[in-house]
């Protein structure tokens, strides 16, 4: 219906031409239409007289005239139209039908016509647009019959149009009729929303993007218009697709849905105002996926710069969202995790709440989950990690190294491992908030490479890449400055487990040539046999070399058995060059920059590295090491880890000191130790600096040197040891060094000794022996010079390494030693601090009881230097006797001195004593004399004193490692079941461990599973060993602890075989230790039996012939003793009731630890002492460790060198092994008892070993 027109205005249409009719050419109708627009547009809405219009308004419209061929005519026509509009409105001169055909005729002039500012009638189309987008005529579409049709029309041409990238007052235009459209509409056609939808879906969202940029114009001008629409578009989504008939295509349609509601809330956060609270409830429902959905868009939508806005004003919804932590599906919990890592520097308000709920996830049961915590740190840059997160949050994802799962472990290590690299600039510049905040981590890392050989190699992992990384191979120079300078940085903040750890890993520890060595001249010798394809006669002996060295290696792998199939594998490659590549890194004398260009060839061809430019690699090799890299690269970059020396080398000797000379602080401290730990166990690396060291040896020691002066002696010493040519010859130096060797200074006097003692002059040797022997008279013990003390120092070391000058006045001197200094008593000083009663620590020391210990070492050395002589007895038997009879009184010389001395000093001198006599054991001359006294020296380790047994066992694994002591001795560390303190126990377990999985089967048979009749031998002649109901079960305990830590289901039935055996023999000494050993058989069986029906093992009739030891044990002297004795039952009834109760008791436990669910591991709080009052053990290793590198470095073996054959991995059982254990051993419970039988096994050892010796000595007196 045509609205009523206005009259009565001043202005009138002039026009009067007629548009309509016949002859009427298109330059002459395009010429009134301009003239008709003109005069138009110049018309004002209120002063023009309607009436005037009528003429134009009814041609306007003619057919002729809007289906006309020209496009000028339509354009015209069009603005003339628009400015009708304008001029009638508010009312419309034209019928709906009209109207209908008049926008349409608008809008396919626009999308036809309006192409850019060069396009024919642009201005005219401009005028079009700008005449709808202010006048809003458009609104009368909404109006017409079937308007949704027109408006789904017209929101897609624009959509189109605008994608043309028209001038920006264009969109404005086409924004601004949209939304009037949107906001007149009585109702808004699902069509029109979807497009609006599709363009937050495009492929290319962003401001950039016209059609997206319009989009988020007309929804944010329209929010409140479409939030009803909105939320029920995603309604439908959801509704049409529901979860019971979901497949790919839903599940495609939902997550589309979810990204939507993402976009929309980035740009246009009012749109969702009845969204929110639907996805809210997606966080309730049953299915999985919403739920997963849901959680996913709302952690992202709190994470946006909108993201706390949101939280306040759906408050509900943050809460719900964070209960999704506890949901029970781990995908939901898992998507939480991941949309936290934004929310950490965008919600700083909601800080602690966000890391309560990441902090229990660490410890959610599903590893997923808790690997995805782990990792979302090592995602977080400097600032943020620096200012958003606490320093407890970071210390548990680095406890998270510790976990059982290898991913979580991995990603828990990494990260904190990133974070420490992206701080260490910081740290080194000394900024207060990155050392507070990073850098502990070195520490935490190290503390857990002492756990797990899987945790050992991640530990491994990340020092190299992050901590202590090796300077970057894309660069031509390398900085071997700053490389050492980070190491002694990393060090400072580390305490002294963490060093010996860091020292561990080091490979300076390890013994040259190493297993790994030995692996590539293998590899080398596989190569030469496999040349031709002809195999030589040497081809089982080569294989079987190859095979038993593959296995020590492996066994040290976090899967042993990938491992050994690999270096299998990589021994096949026959490249010659690889492994000269690999012998380049592993030789001490190569630099860093030789390190770091060798590690690259044979891992990252591809790097681009300016070093091997010079080096070319050939095109076969590169392309073999591609091929291998995918089955070969973890475990072969595990073995170059551990073979190079990749933390200190020959290139850090100068820089290191440098420090010591100019630092007098932590660091300066730090290059001291390393350089010491290096004197001790690779003196290779000072080779070429040589000349360094003397020269630093050259400052005066009195004038706050002295440091530096023992350190670059001690270097220079050892170097010696390795190569005579490189000991100095220089007069003035020489002069230096003797009179160092002659100052009262201890650890002078000692390392310039041990340098005069590996020079060729053995005229000078001589000449200063006998002036040190002339000096010795003058000495007395009481005095508080130290000049004694360094005298001793130095006549132990020509004892060791220059016996031949020694023995010219060793009558003289073993005088005094024994009669000036062993036999005289020491009184501590009664106003010391008494800390500890049992124990004095190395700095409270009086210098009586340090010339003591000095004295037993210098016999020791005489001894060990002797060792191979034909008067090796002659020397040593006197010697050894007197260490007998200082552990016989507990660390007196005599009965009566045992009454009287004070018991701190009885314990130095227990335990040096044990020791001592453990270094003699071996020795081949003097291991049947130490193993007539085995008993006694075994007891040792169930000392009354912590430091004894804790020193003692340290040595003994040592020893063991490097298989200088004989298979039954591999006895004493089982005898650590009762220990009251968890570190003596876990080193013992540590040791037994590795070195029973390490060793090739026949050293497993003969080092550990042979000596399980040792092993009940030992036990029968056990001071606490009695056939009473008090005693057995504590013997069982022995036994079952040799088993956990031994039995397995291929050798539970030879263990069993030989307790069997035990009945059919004697003991060689008494018949009441052959009834101990009676009945420990058959308390072995019922353990062994009991043992194998838990774990399901086969227990079958031992097939071999077993000959058993015939030193401790002897045939019985007929078949009739033979049978009565396995008749007969020597275990009390009582005894084998508890066996029975025990088994059940044992089983039980067995099918409830089979489930073994996740739970947070908790450290036992409980005091564990040993009679006395609880000690920093921190501080008692510590100068543990400084009394062993002053005593026990001087040997003339390396007595601190790690597993023989092998990796650097046996030093785990260091004094620390396993403190950092995960788990908790049940034995912790049982404190108090295992206290009271440590103490009350020393005691009764005594007792019973002071009866055997009178009984031995009673013949020979007679």
């Amino acid at each position: 219906m045509v609205a009523q027109t206005r009259t009565g205005g001043s202005h009138r249409l002039r026009f009067a031409d007629k548009l309509v009719g016949k002859g009427l050419s298109t330059d002459a109708l395009l010429k009134k239409l301009k003239a008709l627009h003109v005069e138009l547009a110049d018309l004002d809405q209120d002063t023009v007289d309607v009436a005037s219009l009528g003429a134009v308004r009814k041609e306007l419209v003619h057919t002729s005239i809007l289906l006309h061929k020209d496009r000028g005519v339509k354009a015209y026509a069009a603005c003339c139209l628009a400015d009708l509009l304008r001029l009638y409105a508010p009312d419309a001169p034209y019928t709906q039908n009209e109207l209908r055909d008049i926008f349409q005729f608008f809008f396919r002039q626009l999308t036809t016509g309006l192409k850019g500012p060069d396009a024919p009638y642009y201005q005219e189309y401009f005028h079009l647009l700008e005449s709808l987008s202010t006048v809003k005529s458009v609104v009368l579409v909404c109006d017409l019959p079937h308007a949704d049709e027109l408006i789904m029309d017209i929101f897609r041409d624009f959509f189109a149009l605008v994608r043309q990238d028209l001038a920006k007052k264009i969109e404005m235009f086409l924004a601004d009729i949209l939304v009037a459209l949107i906001d007149e509409a009585q109702s808004l056609p699902n069509e029109v929303l979807e497009t609006l939808m599709a363009q937050f879906m495009d492929k290319h969202p962003g401001m950039d993007n016209p059609a997206f940029r319009l989009a988020v114009q007309v929804c944010n001008a329209t929010a409140d218009k479409l939030q009803r629409h909105v939320c029920q578009y995603f309604t439908d989504i959801i509704v049409a697709h529901a979860p019971s008939d979901e497949d790919d295509t839903d599940l495609a349609d939902i997550r589309t849905a979810h990204d939507l509601i993402k976009r929309l809330h980035r740009t246009c956060p009012g749109l969702l105002h009845n969204v929110v609270p639907q996805l809210e409830e997606e966080l309730r429902v049953e299915d999985v996926t919403l739920r997963t959905l849901a959680t996913q868009a709302l952690g992202e939508m709190f994470a946006d710069k909108g993201g706390p806005d949101l939280v306040r004003k759906y408050p509900t919804t943050w809460n719900v969202w964070l209960m999704r932590k506890n949901d029970k599906s781990p995908a939901v919990r898992l998507a939480l995790v991941e949309a936290t890592r934004s929310l950490i520097t965008s919600l700083a308000d909601q800080r602690e709440i966000i890391e309560e709920a990441l902090s229990s996830k660490l410890l959610d049961p599903d590893e997923k989950v808790r690997a995805a915590v782990c990792k979302l740190y090592s995602q977080l840059d400097y600032e943020a990690a620096l200012h958003h997160v606490s320093v407890q949050l970071l210390r548990n994802v680095a406890g998270r190294g510790l976990d059982k799962k290898h991913s979580v472990r991995t990603e828990a290590l990494n990260s904190v491992g990133k974070l420490y690299s992206l701080a260490y600039p910081e740290i080194e510049n000394g900024d207060p908030a990155a050392v507070r905040q990073f850098s502990w981590i070195p520490e935490a890392i190290l503390h857990m490479s002492s756990t797990t050989q899987e945790v050992r190699a991640a530990v491994e992992h990340v020092l190299s890449e992050y901590v202590l990384p090796m300077p970057n191979a894309r660069n031509a120079e390398v900085d071997e400055v700053a490389w050492t300078d980070r190491l002694l940085t990393t060090m400072k903040f580390l305490d002294e487990k963490a060093v010996n750890a860091l020292l561990i890993l080091s490979g300076i520890k390890t013994p040259r040539p190493s297993g790994y060595e030995r692996f590539v001249d293998c590899c080398v010798e596989h190569n030469e046999m496999m040349q031709g394809g002809i195999m030589d006669e040497n081809e089982d002996q080569i294989t079987r070399r190859l095979n038993i060295i593959v296995q020590k290696i492996s066994g040290s792998m976090p899967d042993p058995q990938k491992a050994a199939e690999d270096l299998r594998a990589f021994a096949k490659l026959n490249e010659s060059r690889l492994y000269k590549l690999l012998k380049t890194c592993m030789d001490t004398q190569t630099d860093l920059k030789t390190l770091v260009k060798s590690s690259v060839r044979i891992f990252h061809p591809a790097i681009p590295c300016p070093l091997l430019l010079t080096c070319p690699i050939q095109s076969e090799f590169l392309k073999r090491i591609d091929q291998s890299a995918v089955t070969l690269h973890a475990t072969m970059s595990t073995f170059l880890r551990r073979a190079s020396l990749r933390f200190i080398n020959q290139s850090s000797v100068p820089q290191l000191v440098r420090r010591l000379q100019r630092d007098t602080g932590t660091e300066g401290d730090s290059a001291a130790m390393l350089l010491s730990f290096v004197a001790k166990h690779c003196p290779a690396l000072f080779r070429s600096h040589v000349g360094e060291l003397a020269k630093a040896c050259s400052a005066d020691a009195r004038s706050g040197h002295a440091r530096q002066v023992e350190v670059c002696l001690q270097a220079l010493a050892a170097v010696a040891a390795v190569d005579e040519k490189l000991t100095t010859s220089d007069k003035r130096m020489t002069e230096r060094v003797l009179r160092f060797a002659l100052d009262s200074d201890a650890r002078h006097s000692k390392f310039a000794a041990r340098l005069l003692a590996r020079s060729k002059d053995s005229a000078k040797q001589s000449a200063f022996a006998q002036t040190i022997a002339d000096t010795l008279p003058e000495m007395d013990l009481e005095s508080e010079d130290e000049t004694l003390v360094a005298h001793l120092a130095v006549l132990r070391e020509f004892a060791s390494a220059a016996p031949d000058a020694f023995e010219k006045r060793s009558e003289d001197i073993m005088s005094f030693v024994v009669k000036n200094v062993l036999m005289q008593s020491v009184t501590l000083d009664p106003n010391m601090m008494q800390v500890d009663t049992e124990w004095v620590e190395n700095t409270d020391m009086p210098i009586a009881l340090r010339a003591k210990l000095l004295a037993l070492k210098v016999c020791r050395a005489r001894c060990l230097a002797h060792a191979t002589a034909p008067t090796a007895l002659d020397v040593a038997t006197p010697v050894m006797k007197m260490f007998m009879s200082i552990l016989e009184h507990g660390g007196a010389l005599s009965a009566a001195s045992a009454e009287t001395d004070d018991p701190r000093v009885k314990s130095r001198l227990r335990l040096q004593a044990a020791v001592s006599l453990l270094h003699l054991a071996s020795a081949d001359a003097f291991s049947r004399f130490v193993n007539e006294h085995f008993i006694m020296l075994a007891i040792t380790i169930q000392d009354a004193c912590y430091q004894v047994r804790i020193g003692f066992l340290s040595k003994l694994v040592t020893l063991l490692s490097n298989q200088k002591l004989l298979a039954h001795f591999n006895t004493i560390p089982f005898m650590t079941i009762h220990d009251p303190e968890a570190d003596v126990r876990s080193m013992a377990r540590a040791y037994v461990l590795y070195a029973y999985r390490s060793a090739p089967p026949a050293m497993r048979l003969a080092r550990f599973e042979m000596i399980f009749v040792r092993f009940l031998h030992l036990l029968a002649h056990h001071p606490d060993f009695a056939l009473t109901q008090d005693s057995l079960p504590d013997m069982a305990k022995y036994i079952e602890f040799y088993l956990e830590l031994i039995a397995n289901s291929e050798n539970i039935s030879l263990l069993y075989h030989l307790a069997g055996k035990m009945k059919t023999v004697r003991d060689s000494e008494s018949q009441v230790c052959s009834e101990h050993l009676y009945a420990l058989s058959e308390l072995a069986q019922h353990v062994i039996k009991a043992r194998a029906q838990t774990h399901n093992w086969s227990l079958q009739s031992y097939p071999g012939k077993i000959k058993l030891f015939s030193d401790i044990l002897k045939p019985l002297p007929n078949a009739q003793t033979a049978n009565e004795i396995l008749k007969h039952v020597y275990l009390p009834e009582e005894t084998l009731e508890w066996l029975k109760e025990h088994t059940k008791a044992a089983r039980a436990a067995a099918a409830a630890e089979k489930p073994k669910p996740s739970r947070k591991r908790k450290a036992s709080t409980a005091a564990r002492t040993n009679g006395q009052t609880k000690r920093a053990r921190a501080k008692a290793r510590r100068k543990r460790n400084e009394e062993e590198n002053d005593d026990d470095d001087e040997d003339e073996e390396d007595e601190e060198s790690s597993v023989a054959g092998g990796s650097s991995d046996e030093e785990e059982h260091d004094e620390d092994a396993g403190e950092a254990k995960s788990e908790s051993s049940p034995e912790e419970a049982e404190g108090q008892k295992e206290e009271r039988l440590g103490r009350g096994a020393r005691t009764r050892a005594k007792a019973k070993i002071k009866q055997q010796v009178s009984k031995k000595r009673s013949p020979k007196k007679s």
